[in-house]
């Protein structure tokens, strides 16, 4: 800061606000990011779960963006090893879809348009002999498999702003901005702490909106623009009762010419979607509609000999996609690449919004953004993002096992599980969590499954963790598992230790 004035504020809490706030800083800038709610609450937590180059997005012939998607796979597998890993697709053929020959043109050009180095090529099935057949019905023969990559997308933003704090940022949640202006050659904006009503103005050379779904609100409030750049599209997913036990995924075709996915996800669950509709309401209010829950449904169960039913349902979540308006005439075809446009006459702060985008290019998008940053601030360093490891994953991508054999040596009270739970969420740091605990009592009161207080205080204290939906649903996904008593035993417990201290600490 110079002059208790910031280099740059953002708005927003999601992967871009997060990502854009680790290069920044770590280029030298001084940052201030505020998010209204919880890191990763809105659509940084509702997508597919995927590190992907969309291989749908070619019949759109967007070259451009699955080329760049396709070369960021490996580069974020080697940053976040823990939290991001391959995974191997399998798309049945349809004879009732597109033709064999036309998939087949689009995987090679899947294979070879990206780099790809460490992930396996594309190859054909037979699934009358693969154990992929196994769960679908008999008349699907022959599939293409292919590679892409899993990852925990909310940890995957947790980590952005850990890392982006690390290294001088200051990160505040529950935080909303109240208002903004032009003052004086800078920005000032006034945020307000949505716990304690407390208001604090902040002073910054430039604002940067990466408010996501809320992203025309916020520029209409401090620009008073009335433009519509983004398209909202509600997807949703559902998660049902394990339906097959490879580990691979499956790429499924449906009779309207939109995909979905079938995905092992969270050891004993499917993760099965997503839907594609436009959506009108308050972003904050989406949840899945019926029509949704019955489109999941009946796609997977044209795939799997075992239909999917509403009884099979443990879980569901929605997200409102802010899409660049492109003026596709359908939610499905809207372009999924990112736009960022700059607001403000020569001479005065700059307001730079971020529209549309997808969570595979969060980290070009972030280095699109800081070229623009300094055409107006100057340049302060080089990009430095696709060689340094997101917090945790300091280890080879290709060594997650060795990591948790390690883990359980060191901490043979551990169950295999736990362990391997551990060290998927946290890497290197689940070490942190554990610190000098020599048998399982050390870590705590235990709140249900193997989630302990250690845990949680580690959450509180260093990932801004503030209600028991921040720990059960984004740091982690205990809440498919975790029983009532537990949650209220967890909500008691985090209230005596969640508040302005922790807040601090986290920073």
């Amino acid at each position: 800061m110079t002059s208790g004035v910031y280099d740059i504020f953002i708005a927003g809490g999601g992967i871009n606000g997060c990502g854009i706030a680790r290069d920044a800083v770590g280029r030298g800038f001084s940052v201030f990011l505020a998010e209204m709610k919880d890191l990763a609450s809105g659509t940084s937590s509702g997508s597919t779960k995927l590190i992907h180059g969309g291989l749908r997005y070619l019949e759109h012939y967007e070259f451009r963006l699955v080329r760049e998607a396709l070369m960021e796979r490996e580069v974020l597998w080697g940053m976040a090893p823990h939290i991001i890993w391959p995974l191997r697709f399998v798309l049945p053929l349809h004879k009732a879809m597109r033709p064999a020959w036309l998939i087949r043109l689009g995987l090679f050009l899947y294979d070879y348009i990206g780099g790809r180095k460490a992930l396996p090529a594309t190859r054909t099935l037979n699934l009358e002999t693969d154990p992929a057949g196994r769960p679908l019905k008999l008349g699907f023969r022959r599939a293409f498999e292919y590679s892409d990559c899993w990852v925990n997308d909310a940890r995957l933003v947790a980590l952005n702003a850990r890392d982006a704090a690390d290294r001088g940022a200051v990160i505040k949640t529950r935080t909303k901005v109240v208002s903004a202006h032009r003052e004086g050659g800078f920005w000032s904006i006034v945020t307000e702490d949505v716990q304690t009503g407390q208001t604090e103005t902040i002073s910054a050379r430039l604002f940067v909106n990466a408010a996501g779904p809320w992203v025309d609100k916020l520029l209409q409030n401090a620009a008073g623009s009335n433009a519509s750049n983004v398209r909202l599209v509600q997807g949703s997913h559902i998660v049902v009762r394990k339906k097959f036990s490879d580990s691979r995924a499956y790429f499924f075709q449906n009779n309207d010419g939109r995909i979905f996915f079938a995905i092992p996800y969270e050891e004993d669950f499917t993760l099965i979607g997503t839907t594609d509709q436009d959506y009108k309401g308050d972003p904050q209010d989406v949840k899945i509609t019926d029509a949704e829950i019955d489109y999941l449904c009946a796609g997977a169960s044209e795939y799997f000999a075992e239909p999917v039913t509403r009884a099979d349902m443990v879980w569901s979540y929605s997200g409102v996609r802010p899409l660049y308006d492109d003026g596709a005439s359908k939610a499905q075809e809207a372009t999924r690449d990112y736009v960022l446009k700059a607001n403000g006459a020569a001479g005065e702060p700059q307001l730079l919004n971020v529209f549309g985008g997808k969570i595979t290019t969060y980290r070009r998008l972030a280095e699109s953004m800081l070229e623009k940053i300094e055409d107006v601030l100057g340049s302060r360093g080089k990009p430095w993002t696709s060689g340094a490891t997101l917090p945790g994953g300091d280890f080879d991508k290709q060594g997650f096992e060795g990591l948790v054999a390690k883990f359980r040596r060191e901490f043979p009270f551990l169950s295999e599980a736990h362990s391997r739970r551990l060290v998927r969420l946290y890497g290197t740091r689940a070490w942190r969590i554990i610190g000098s605990a020599s048998s399982f009592a050390d870590l705590g009161r235990l709140f249900g499954g193997d989630l302990t207080e250690a845990e949680v205080a580690y959450l509180i204290d260093q990932e801004w963790a503030l209600e028991t939906e921040d720990v059960l649903w984004r740091r982690t996904k205990l809440g498919l598992k975790l029983e009532a008593d537990g949650r209220q035993a967890l909500e008691e417990f985090m209230k005596g230790r969640s508040g302005a201290d922790a807040r601090l600490a986290a920073q």
